[in-house]
């Protein structure tokens, strides 16, 4: 698996925001939105689909390249979280289609289930997804839900995933299913608690951006 933690002061004020036990939940989800929007900025570099011609400026004529419109980015949030990252999206991406998958943690397994599957019946191998999981632990649920999409058709190196935070048992699950992933994340945290949890981490994402 490609893990790439952008370097860049932004990225690390946000995170810094979301640590933070004292931030108020409106003030984490907006913080979350702000870190998916550069995070979902810096995966898409070199991966949106583009075609060139020219426009006509009103003093002449200009080489131009435009994100093809004809190939949307598959976006899927892992609900809830997962929407938090992805607020900014549709502000950032030109063409999207989004796909919602809702996942539940067993408190007492870690083993996550699903409740919600929206996805479509089939991926090109061509198609480029892009998944949002805020917080990657054990890196179960987001390799229930890679295998699901790959198992629609979609290939593995054309999935991008943005995070918050990354643990490395989760990174090391993924990297032995699927070496294409790449991740894009704002740090890499030391370890997991005996619940589960990323550790310094921020704690419950979701609770904490939803309020409850």
């Amino acid at each position: 698996v490609q893990i790439y933690v952008p370097p860049h002061p932004l990225v690390k004020h946000w995170l810094a925001v979301l640590r933070t036990k004292d931030t108020p939940s409106s003030i984490f989800r907006s913080a979350a939105s702000e870190l998916g929007r550069i995070l979902v900025y810096e995966a898409a570099r070199d991966w949106l689909p583009t075609i060139d011609g020219q426009v006509q400026t009103p003093l002449g004529v200009a080489d131009a390249t435009f994100v093809d419109p004809m190939q949307p980015i598959k976006v899927v949030p892992i609900l809830r979280a997962g929407l938090v990252l992805l607020e900014q999206t549709a502000t950032l991406l030109p063409v999207t289609q989004t796909y919602h998958v809702g996942y539940v943690r067993n408190d007492d397994t870690l083993e996550a289930s699903c409740y919600l599957n929206k996805l479509p019946p089939s991926f090109g191998p061509e198609d480029r997804i892009l998944v949002s999981d805020p917080m990657l632990a054990t890196g179960g649920t987001l390799a229930q839900v890679v295998e699901d999409v790959v198992g629609r058709g979609a290939s593995p190196s054309m999935i991008r995933v943005v995070s918050i935070v990354c643990a490395p048992p989760a990174l090391k699950l993924l990297g032995e299913r699927y070496p294409g992933l790449t991740i894009y994340t704002a740090m890499i945290d030391a370890e997991l608690d005996e619940r589960g949890y990323i550790v310094p981490g921020l704690g419950d994402a979701g609770d904490r951006a939803f309020n409850t």
